[in-house]
């Protein structure tokens, strides 16, 4: 767990420590997401621009980001 704590005192999952490439993190898992939120009425995304905010999102709430080494 990543040991972050919300004022409730609920420990969350997210985002992980950020180890370099993930297998779970594909193509698959963005277009599958796309599909959730088609499913529940929001547009399809057609523009590659938003398949890729769509990979950003995710990337940003399931990791922490790298750190910086300057």
């Amino acid at each position: 767990m990543s040991g972050t704590v919300f004022r409730s005192g609920a420990e969350r999952s997210y985002p992980l420590p950020h180890a370099g490439p993930d297998a779970w993190f594909t193509e698959l898992l963005v277009t599958s997401v796309a599909a959730v939120l088609i499913a529940y009425g929001y547009p399809h995304l057609d523009a590659s621009t938003d398949r890729a905010a769509l990979e950003s999102a995710l990337g940003a709430f399931l990791y922490n980001p790298l750190e910086s080494h300057a």
